[in-house]
Protein backbone atom coordinates (compact mmCIF):
# COMPACT_ATOMS: atom_id res chain seq x y z
CA UNK A 1 0.00 0.00 0.00
CA UNK A 2 1.11 3.54 -0.66
CA UNK A 3 2.17 5.66 2.28
CA UNK A 4 1.49 9.38 2.18
CA UNK A 5 3.08 12.03 4.34
CA UNK A 6 -0.21 12.85 6.04
CA UNK A 7 -0.57 9.24 7.11
CA UNK A 8 -3.55 8.09 5.04
CA UNK A 9 -2.57 5.04 3.01
CA UNK A 10 -6.14 3.78 2.57
CA UNK A 11 -7.26 5.70 -0.53
CA UNK A 12 -5.94 8.25 -3.02
CA UNK A 13 -7.17 11.77 -3.46
CA UNK A 14 -9.63 11.98 -6.34
CA UNK A 15 -11.73 14.98 -7.41
CA UNK A 16 -15.31 13.97 -8.13
CA UNK A 17 -15.45 16.34 -11.13
CA UNK A 18 -12.61 14.58 -12.99
CA UNK A 19 -13.49 10.89 -12.46
CA UNK A 20 -14.91 8.49 -15.03
CA UNK A 21 -18.69 8.79 -15.23
CA UNK A 22 -20.90 5.72 -14.95
CA UNK A 23 -24.61 5.01 -14.49
CA UNK A 24 -26.61 3.12 -11.93
CA UNK A 25 -29.13 0.55 -13.27
CA UNK A 26 -31.65 1.80 -15.86
CA UNK A 27 -29.42 4.77 -16.62
CA UNK A 28 -30.14 6.45 -13.27
CA UNK A 29 -27.50 8.70 -11.74
CA UNK A 30 -28.71 9.09 -8.14
CA UNK A 31 -28.78 6.02 -5.93
CA UNK A 32 -31.04 6.49 -2.88
CA UNK A 33 -31.05 4.29 0.20
CA UNK A 34 -32.39 4.54 3.72
CA UNK A 35 -30.48 3.15 6.70
CA UNK A 36 -32.52 2.16 9.75
CA UNK A 37 -30.47 1.62 12.91
CA UNK A 38 -32.07 -1.07 15.08
CA UNK A 39 -29.98 -1.35 18.21
CA UNK A 40 -29.81 -3.23 21.49
CA UNK A 41 -28.09 -2.11 24.67
CA UNK A 42 -26.94 -3.83 27.83
CA UNK A 43 -28.68 -2.47 30.90
CA UNK A 44 -26.21 -0.87 33.28
CA UNK A 45 -23.78 0.16 30.53
CA UNK A 46 -23.88 3.70 29.17
CA UNK A 47 -25.94 3.75 25.96
CA UNK A 48 -24.90 7.31 25.04
CA UNK A 49 -26.14 10.82 25.58
CA UNK A 50 -29.63 12.17 25.10
CA UNK A 51 -31.15 15.64 24.79
CA UNK A 52 -30.34 16.73 28.34
CA UNK A 53 -26.97 15.39 29.46
CA UNK A 54 -24.85 12.28 29.69
CA UNK A 55 -26.83 9.90 31.93
CA UNK A 56 -25.28 8.45 35.09
CA UNK A 57 -25.33 4.89 36.43
CA UNK A 58 -27.44 2.77 36.26
CA UNK A 59 -28.19 4.54 32.96
CA UNK A 60 -31.85 3.60 33.11
CA UNK A 61 -32.98 6.79 31.39
CA UNK A 62 -30.92 6.24 28.23
CA UNK A 63 -31.73 2.54 28.17
CA UNK A 64 -35.49 3.15 28.42
CA UNK A 65 -35.37 5.90 25.80
CA UNK A 66 -33.71 3.60 23.29
CA UNK A 67 -35.86 0.62 24.21
CA UNK A 68 -38.87 2.71 23.21
CA UNK A 69 -37.60 2.61 19.66
CA UNK A 70 -37.73 -1.19 19.49
CA UNK A 71 -41.11 -1.45 21.23
CA UNK A 72 -42.97 1.39 19.50
CA UNK A 73 -40.97 3.63 17.19
CA UNK A 74 -39.75 1.03 14.74
CA UNK A 75 -43.30 -0.06 13.94
CA UNK A 76 -44.25 3.47 12.94
CA UNK A 77 -41.20 3.71 10.69
CA UNK A 78 -41.82 0.33 9.04
CA UNK A 79 -45.44 1.34 8.42
CA UNK A 80 -44.32 4.41 6.49
CA UNK A 81 -41.72 2.59 4.39
CA UNK A 82 -44.25 -0.11 3.59
CA UNK A 83 -46.76 2.53 2.56
CA UNK A 84 -44.30 4.10 0.11
CA UNK A 85 -42.87 0.78 -1.07
CA UNK A 86 -39.30 1.85 -0.19
CA UNK A 87 -36.59 -0.69 0.68
CA UNK A 88 -34.51 -0.39 3.84
CA UNK A 89 -31.00 -1.23 4.91
CA UNK A 90 -31.39 -2.52 8.47
CA UNK A 91 -28.28 -1.80 10.54
CA UNK A 92 -28.87 -4.33 13.29
CA UNK A 93 -27.01 -5.24 16.44
CA UNK A 94 -26.76 -8.98 16.93
CA UNK A 95 -28.43 -8.65 20.33
CA UNK A 96 -31.67 -7.59 18.63
CA UNK A 97 -32.16 -11.22 17.60
CA UNK A 98 -32.42 -12.03 21.31
CA UNK A 99 -34.29 -9.06 22.77
CA UNK A 100 -36.84 -8.30 20.05
CA UNK A 101 -36.69 -10.84 17.21
CA UNK A 102 -40.15 -9.79 15.98
CA UNK A 103 -38.62 -6.56 14.68
CA UNK A 104 -36.09 -8.31 12.47
CA UNK A 105 -38.70 -10.85 11.36
CA UNK A 106 -40.81 -7.96 10.05
CA UNK A 107 -37.81 -6.58 8.15
CA UNK A 108 -37.02 -10.04 6.81
CA UNK A 109 -40.55 -10.43 5.51
CA UNK A 110 -40.17 -7.10 3.70
CA UNK A 111 -36.98 -8.29 2.03
CA UNK A 112 -34.83 -5.58 3.58
CA UNK A 113 -31.04 -5.86 3.56
CA UNK A 114 -29.50 -6.82 6.90
CA UNK A 115 -26.23 -5.01 7.66
CA UNK A 116 -23.94 -6.04 10.51
CA UNK A 117 -23.79 -3.45 13.30
CA UNK A 118 -21.93 -5.13 16.16
CA UNK A 119 -23.10 -7.33 19.01
CA UNK A 120 -24.60 -4.47 21.00
CA UNK A 121 -24.36 -0.69 20.96
CA UNK A 122 -22.79 -0.85 24.41
CA UNK A 123 -19.31 -1.60 23.06
CA UNK A 124 -16.95 0.07 20.61
CA UNK A 125 -14.43 -1.52 18.29
CA UNK A 126 -11.88 1.19 19.07
CA UNK A 127 -11.63 -0.26 22.60
CA UNK A 128 -10.99 -3.84 21.42
CA UNK A 129 -7.73 -5.75 21.09
CA UNK A 130 -7.29 -7.41 17.67
CA UNK A 131 -8.23 -10.92 18.83
CA UNK A 132 -11.30 -9.65 20.68
CA UNK A 133 -12.42 -7.67 17.66
CA UNK A 134 -11.92 -10.66 15.36
CA UNK A 135 -14.00 -12.80 17.73
CA UNK A 136 -16.76 -10.21 17.86
CA UNK A 137 -16.92 -9.90 14.07
CA UNK A 138 -17.02 -13.67 13.72
CA UNK A 139 -19.82 -13.97 16.25
CA UNK A 140 -21.92 -11.37 14.47
CA UNK A 141 -21.34 -13.00 11.09
CA UNK A 142 -22.35 -16.42 12.43
CA UNK A 143 -25.42 -14.99 14.11
CA UNK A 144 -26.66 -13.40 10.88
CA UNK A 145 -25.91 -16.59 8.92
CA UNK A 146 -27.98 -18.60 11.37
CA UNK A 147 -31.00 -16.30 11.28
CA UNK A 148 -30.88 -14.97 7.70
CA UNK A 149 -29.39 -17.95 5.90
CA UNK A 150 -26.45 -15.89 4.65
CA UNK A 151 -23.71 -13.64 5.95
CA UNK A 152 -24.20 -9.86 5.83
CA UNK A 153 -22.32 -8.16 3.01
CA UNK A 154 -22.01 -4.82 4.81
CA UNK A 155 -20.79 -3.51 8.14
CA UNK A 156 -21.22 -0.39 10.27
CA UNK A 157 -19.48 -0.33 13.62
CA UNK A 158 -21.43 0.71 16.72
CA UNK A 159 -20.87 4.44 17.23
CA UNK A 160 -19.15 4.31 13.80
CA UNK A 161 -16.09 3.23 15.73
CA UNK A 162 -13.08 1.46 14.21
CA UNK A 163 -9.79 0.18 15.51
CA UNK A 164 -6.66 0.41 13.33
CA UNK A 165 -7.29 -3.25 12.43
CA UNK A 166 -10.97 -3.05 11.49
CA UNK A 167 -10.63 -2.78 7.67
CA UNK A 168 -8.22 -5.73 7.57
CA UNK A 169 -10.47 -7.84 9.78
CA UNK A 170 -13.57 -7.04 7.74
CA UNK A 171 -11.82 -8.03 4.52
CA UNK A 172 -10.29 -11.12 6.10
CA UNK A 173 -13.67 -12.32 7.38
CA UNK A 174 -15.52 -11.80 4.11
CA UNK A 175 -17.33 -8.48 4.37
CA UNK A 176 -17.84 -6.85 0.97
CA UNK A 177 -18.32 -3.24 2.04
CA UNK A 178 -18.29 -0.95 5.06
CA UNK A 179 -20.17 2.22 5.94
CA UNK A 180 -17.79 3.57 8.60
CA UNK A 181 -15.77 5.82 6.30
CA UNK A 182 -17.72 8.71 4.82
CA UNK A 183 -15.35 10.75 2.69
CA UNK A 184 -17.19 10.96 -0.64
CA UNK A 185 -20.57 10.95 -2.37
CA UNK A 186 -19.55 7.95 -4.49
CA UNK A 187 -18.45 4.49 -3.35
CA UNK A 188 -14.65 4.19 -3.23
CA UNK A 189 -12.28 1.27 -3.00
CA UNK A 190 -10.49 1.27 0.36
CA UNK A 191 -7.12 -0.44 0.72
CA UNK A 192 -6.42 -3.17 3.26
CA UNK A 193 -3.51 -5.57 3.63
CA UNK A 194 -5.78 -8.33 2.32
CA UNK A 195 -7.06 -6.46 -0.74
CA UNK A 196 -9.65 -3.73 -1.30
CA UNK A 197 -12.97 -3.36 0.48
CA UNK A 198 -15.61 -0.94 -0.74
CA UNK A 199 -16.48 2.15 1.30
CA UNK A 200 -20.13 3.01 0.56
CA UNK A 201 -21.26 6.54 1.52
CA UNK A 202 -23.14 6.74 4.82
CA UNK A 203 -24.07 10.08 6.46
CA UNK A 204 -22.32 9.58 9.76
CA UNK A 205 -22.43 13.27 10.70
CA UNK A 206 -24.95 15.02 8.45
CA UNK A 207 -28.18 13.38 7.21
CA UNK A 208 -28.31 11.26 10.34
CA UNK A 209 -31.05 11.94 12.86
CA UNK A 210 -28.93 11.21 15.96
CA UNK A 211 -26.14 13.79 15.54
CA UNK A 212 -28.61 16.23 13.99
CA UNK A 213 -31.12 16.13 16.84
CA UNK A 214 -28.96 15.23 19.83
CA UNK A 215 -25.55 16.76 19.11
CA UNK A 216 -26.40 19.75 16.94
CA UNK A 217 -29.85 20.53 18.34
CA UNK A 218 -31.62 20.64 14.96
CA UNK A 219 -35.38 20.98 15.11
CA UNK A 220 -37.66 18.42 13.48
CA UNK A 221 -38.47 20.86 10.69
CA UNK A 222 -34.79 21.69 10.14
CA UNK A 223 -33.89 18.04 9.72
CA UNK A 224 -36.72 17.59 7.22
CA UNK A 225 -35.51 20.59 5.25
CA UNK A 226 -31.93 19.26 5.31
CA UNK A 227 -33.03 15.87 4.01
CA UNK A 228 -35.13 17.35 1.20
CA UNK A 229 -32.60 20.02 0.22
CA UNK A 230 -29.79 17.46 0.06
CA UNK A 231 -31.89 15.17 -2.10
CA UNK A 232 -32.82 17.97 -4.49
CA UNK A 233 -29.23 19.19 -4.79
CA UNK A 234 -27.78 15.73 -5.36
CA UNK A 235 -30.48 14.93 -7.90
CA UNK A 236 -29.50 18.07 -9.81
CA UNK A 237 -25.77 17.32 -9.54
CA UNK A 238 -26.29 13.75 -10.67
CA UNK A 239 -26.79 14.99 -14.20
CA UNK A 240 -22.99 15.33 -14.23
CA UNK A 241 -21.88 12.20 -12.35
CA UNK A 242 -23.33 9.37 -10.24
CA UNK A 243 -24.00 10.00 -6.58
CA UNK A 244 -25.33 8.24 -3.48
CA UNK A 245 -27.96 9.79 -1.22
CA UNK A 246 -28.56 8.16 2.16
CA UNK A 247 -30.78 9.11 5.07
CA UNK A 248 -29.88 7.48 8.40
CA UNK A 249 -32.61 6.97 11.00
CA UNK A 250 -32.81 5.62 14.55
CA UNK A 251 -35.96 3.99 15.86
CA UNK A 252 -36.07 5.90 19.15
CA UNK A 253 -35.66 9.29 17.42
CA UNK A 254 -37.52 9.26 14.11
CA UNK A 255 -39.97 6.75 15.59
CA UNK A 256 -41.41 9.40 17.91
CA UNK A 257 -44.99 10.32 16.91
CA UNK A 258 -44.19 13.98 16.23
CA UNK A 259 -41.37 13.02 13.86
CA UNK A 260 -43.25 10.43 11.85
CA UNK A 261 -45.12 13.23 10.12
CA UNK A 262 -41.78 14.79 9.22
CA UNK A 263 -40.55 11.45 7.86
CA UNK A 264 -43.72 11.18 5.79
CA UNK A 265 -42.95 14.56 4.22
CA UNK A 266 -39.44 13.45 3.30
CA UNK A 267 -40.57 10.14 1.82
CA UNK A 268 -43.40 11.81 -0.08
CA UNK A 269 -40.99 14.30 -1.64
CA UNK A 270 -38.57 11.59 -2.72
CA UNK A 271 -41.44 9.43 -4.00
CA UNK A 272 -42.47 12.27 -6.31
CA UNK A 273 -39.11 11.82 -8.08
CA UNK A 274 -38.86 8.04 -7.85
CA UNK A 275 -38.84 7.70 -11.65
CA UNK A 276 -35.56 9.64 -11.73
CA UNK A 277 -33.65 7.77 -8.99
CA UNK A 278 -32.55 4.26 -8.10
CA UNK A 279 -34.26 3.29 -4.82
CA UNK A 280 -31.93 0.64 -3.51
CA UNK A 281 -29.75 -0.67 -0.66
CA UNK A 282 -26.04 -0.28 0.05
CA UNK A 283 -25.49 -3.95 -0.76
CA UNK A 284 -26.93 -3.50 -4.26
CA UNK A 285 -24.80 -0.37 -4.69
CA UNK A 286 -21.69 -2.33 -3.72
CA UNK A 287 -22.55 -5.14 -6.14
CA UNK A 288 -23.02 -2.68 -8.99
CA UNK A 289 -19.70 -0.93 -8.31
CA UNK A 290 -17.87 -4.26 -8.06
CA UNK A 291 -19.17 -5.15 -11.53
CA UNK A 292 -17.69 -2.02 -13.16
CA UNK A 293 -14.49 -2.32 -15.24
CA UNK A 294 -11.22 -1.79 -13.31
CA UNK A 295 -10.22 1.84 -13.08
CA UNK A 296 -13.72 3.31 -13.22
CA UNK A 297 -13.81 3.66 -9.43
CA UNK A 298 -10.53 5.00 -7.97
CA UNK A 299 -8.13 3.57 -5.39
CA UNK A 300 -8.53 -0.15 -5.97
Amino acid sequence: MKKFEHGNDRYDYSAIVTRPVYDWPEGKRLAVYFALNIEGFEFGRNPGNDFTSMPSAPYHRGYAYRDYGNRVGVWRILREFESFGFPLAVLANGSVYDVCPEVLEACRQRGDEMVGHGRTNSERQADMAPDAERTMLGEVKSLFERHEGKAPAGWLGPFISQSPNTPELLKELGWKYMLDWWFDDQPMWFRTKHGPILAVPYPSMELNDLPAYVNRGASDEEFTRMAIDAFDEQLQESAQYPMVYCLSLHTFLTGQPHRIRQLRRILSHIASQRHRVWLTTPGAIAEHVASLPPGVVPSR
